[in-house]
């Protein structure tokens, strides 16, 4: 049975990955033809970054990610501290509600966000779909990721060490930044992670959100592939990947590293 299981996930995780593995291997193919070997170069890397509209779109995508990982990351800890500290039903009835967008189909809050914006601009002329509204979509779906990584963290904290600094004299403020943000920055850390992750993979929500005037990569990927595709698009694709690979990664780590420290001190 244990050799058959190895087999069958063999089998699904070739499924899943061959794909990426053929895209990374053509991404240096010195042949146009998708289904050709040409031999081995990087022009097609060169080309990429001499590419003026996916420049563009790559650094729109970093600026929106790094805005949106910042400042959904601060209000999603706020949001994180908030809700521990409601009382039991509540604070599970706060949890539902903050896991539904995670839950929620894309093109449910996608559009929902979009008809949303539309009608703030009608009603007051501000919000025209654009690099703001964009920006706001991808803080709304990133919270809720930043929300599920802190809370553990408050959970596992002694909660009677921020008491102990207010007896000693500490105010509120500064009681948080000293004793309980120390506590759980490993979790603020995935967090903000994770959001930065979410936020420069997404299409979806991207795509009704963005306006005509900043698309993200995702959306001008999709609207190069109306067009016959270039090897340029297998290598900023294999980029793309090997950005998002390498953040899981860390935060893969940074988690067993609490899992040891946890136990050590135990």
């Amino acid at each position: 049975m244990k050799l058959l299981s190895k087999i069958y996930n063999g089998i699904i995780f070739a499924f899943l990955y061959a794909p990426i593995v053929v895209l990374i291997v053509y991404s240096f193919n010195d042949s146009k033809h998708r289904v050709k070997w040409g031999g081995f170069t990087l022009d097609w890397y060169k080309e990429l970054f001499h590419n003026e509209l996916i420049m563009e779109a790559l650094w729109l995508t970093l600026q929106i990610a790094v805005l949106a990982a910042v400042i959904s990351t601060i209000i999603g800890t706020m949001a994180a501290v908030g809700i521990y500290s409601m009382n039991g039903r509540l604070r599970n009835l706060m949890m539902g509600v903050n896991n539904i967008p995670m839950v929620n189909p894309e093109i449910v809050t996608g559009i929902s966000m979009m008809l949303m914006f539309v009608a703030i601009y009608r009603a007051t002329g501000f919000l025209r779909p654009g690099f703001l509204t964009l920006l706001l979509a991808h803080i709304t779906f990133c919270i809720p990721y930043v929300v599920l990584q802190v809370m553990p963290k408050l959970r596992q904290m002694n909660k009677h060490m921020y008491e102990a600094a207010l007896d000693l004299g500490c105010r509120p403020v500064p009681a948080f930044f000293k004793v309980v943000l120390p506590e759980i920055m490993p979790g603020v850390i995935t967090g903000a992670l994770m959001a930065f992750t979410m936020s420069l993979d997404d299409f979806v929500i991207s795509y009704f959100n963005s306006g005509a005037s900043a698309q993200n990569l995702s959306v001008t990927i999709y609207s190069m592939t109306k067009k016959p595709i270039t090897p340029e698009i297998n290598a900023l694709s294999t980029l793309m990947f090997g950005t998002v690979l390498l953040l899981l990664i860390i935060v893969n780590i940074r988690q067993v590293r609490d899992l040891n420290k946890q136990k050590e001190r135990r």
